[in-house]
């Protein structure tokens, strides 16, 4: 399997409104953290999300995170 693509070794930290967003899972995407379709001709899929109220988000950048699309630390052991 494929290893993605290390953005950045921190999170990116957004408020969001309310909706359904795509984040990018192979660190290939232009608009960082969310997918441009860049994925096409890898095994990666974007990881759909929903957000019932504006939050703000800890996004993963190091594409590592086992709790995707949010930041669980793993960039610290990269």
């Amino acid at each position: 399997m494929e290893e993605p693509t290390v953005v950045e070794k921190k999170p990116t930290i957004l408020t969001l409104d309310v909706g359904t967003y795509y984040w990018c899972q192979c660190g290939k995407s232009e608009t960082q953290p969310f997918c441009d379709g860049s994925h096409q001709g890898t095994d990666f899929e974007p990881k759909q999300f929903t957000l019932a109220e504006t939050t703000k988000v800890w996004l993963c950048m190091c594409k590592h995170t086992h709790n995707s699309p949010f930041c669980d630390g793993a960039h610290k052991a990269l």
